[in-house]
């Protein structure tokens, strides 16, 4: 089959190859946006500033990255991955360096805008590359391992920049993510090949000699992904998700670092890695599942639907992620000394983990019904998802502030309850919301 040839171009030694790079790529702008966390207090000090101040950088590198991705997404359907990776790379290497060097607030934000420019590209044309190289059987878990390396960021960043911070200066932790970027691309420039569909791009569909010429592209295309109720319900039920997470380790250092006296950047840092250690196990532990529940349903029913994937959302939606940011706050609010420290380093793990439950399926189904457009989706997801993350930091030392840790966190569980009907809707009705409005769905047949 045409479809099965395009998946057996790479064999499985050089798709790990891909996985990797492109997962080393997606790693980057997690930290770029984590390592800022547990060294805002020194940043703040350091550019005569606040920490809600300072923690509007984390915001505006969140919400850009979700805007660029667009640009991004929507051009490597026309030129493919691999000329879009080289072109974001350059403005993260120049916008790191910027930001290692701003001498100014305005300065901070001005070059983390350029920063996260070049870094946002990672995630959607990763999950762009993935949906490439593998079909439908094994999109899930090659997907987790994409996720697992990926989010990996959110709860090592702070360790490494808290690090940078303790030890020398949190400028430091720039200039290192300057010569990731540069690394990545050099990697990149040499290993990568492109891995689109052939004939599957835009520019296959023009003349020989008008390939190479530049095409004008509406980024904000790829929003009309999201008139997909199916798209739409998914992309929610994941910024609702992961803004958990935000709430328990954007304010970490001003909520758990100071009820329980841990005043040394590195060791807030440290707090970070059950977290990661969640991520770490939870993202192809989701995968493997989902790619089983898929084939499991497909023999039942002898049809494919693709809503099955988000079978293996469940548990985590509706137990993992809500309970442990909610039993957080009440922990860090009523519970004193060692007991409460492990009941919270605990919690994050379980977070962590319930999180990627969530968050590592729902992007292989994202793949699974927009195969054609498998960047777009995800970028348009992105789009929704920094949307939202860009408003819940903004929101959460407020929140903090003016109800106290149990009842802001007890607001982030109530929007994690929802995305679980939201993922629990979209099972049940799934089929009959992509009747509703077609927009170019992937069929069995296009996923094989």
């Amino acid at each position: 089959m045409e479809h099965q040839a395009a998946y057996d171009r790479f064999s499985a030694k050089e798709k790990r190859v891909i996985v990797t790079l492109v997962s080393f790529t997606g790693l980057i702008p997690l930290f770029g946006s984590g390592s800022f966390i547990p060294s805002i207090p020194q940043i703040a000090k350091d550019l005569h500033s606040t920490g809600e101040v300072i923690s509007l950088a984390v915001s505006i590198h969140v919400f850009t990255g979700g805007l660029i991705t667009l640009l991004w997404a929507r051009y490597s359907t026309h030129y493919g991955r691999r000329p879009i990776y080289l072109t974001a790379l350059p403005f993260s290497i120049v916008g790191s360096m910027g930001v290692g060097r701003a001498q100014t607030v305005l300065q901070l934000m001005a070059w983390r805008v350029v920063q996260s420019t070049g870094m946002s590209g990672g995630f959607s044309l990763g999950a762009g590359v993935i949906g490439d190289l593998y079909k439908l059987e094994e999109r899930g878990t090659a997907m987790g391992l994409f996720f697992a390396a990926v989010l990996m960021g959110p709860p090592l960043a702070p360790v490494a920049g808290g690090l940078a911070a303790h030890y020398s200066s949190w400028r430091v932790m720039q200039y290192i993510l300057a010569v990731c970027s540069l690394f990545a691309f050099t990697l990149l420039y040499f290993l990568l090949p492109e891995t689109s569909h052939p004939g599957a791009r835009g520019m296959d569909e023009l003349p020989p000699n008008k390939r190479r010429n530049f095409v004008l592209l509406n980024p904000l295309k790829s929003m009309t992904l999201l008139r997909s109720p199916n798209l739409t319900a998914v992309s929610l039920a994941g910024t609702l998700t992961l803004i958990t997470n935000y709430f328990l380790l954007v304010p970490l250092a001003y909520t758990i670092g100071k009820r329980y006296n841990i005043n040394n950047e590195a060791l807030i840092g440290a707090c970070f890695i059950p977290s990661g250690i969640g991520n770490f196990i939870g993202a192809p532990l989701a995968g493997r599942i989902s790619d089983r529940i898929i084939v499991k349903w497909k023999t039942r029913r002898g049809v494919w639907v693709p809503e099955d994937r988000l079978r293996g959302t469940l548990v985590g939606a509706f137990f993992f992620v809500p309970l442990s940011v909610l039993l957080s706050g009440l922990v860090t609010t009523y519970v004193d000394g060692v007991p409460g420290l492990v009941a919270n380093l605990m919690l994050l793990f379980m977070n962590g983990l319930g999180v990627d439950l969530v968050l590592s399926p729902s992007a292989s189904y994202t793949v699974d019904i927009l195969h054609n457009r498998s960047a777009e989706g995800m970028a348009a997801n992105s789009f929704l998802r920094g949307l939202g993350l860009s408003l819940a930091v903004t929101s959460v030392f407020p929140l903090v502030e003016t109800l106290g840790l149990a009842w802001a966190n007890t607001i982030a569980a109530l929007g994690a309850w929802a995305a679980a009907l939201l993922l629990m809707g979209t099972i049940r009705h799934g089929e009959a919301m992509r009747n509703w409005l077609d927009i170019g769905y992937t069929t069995w047949d296009e996923n094989n």
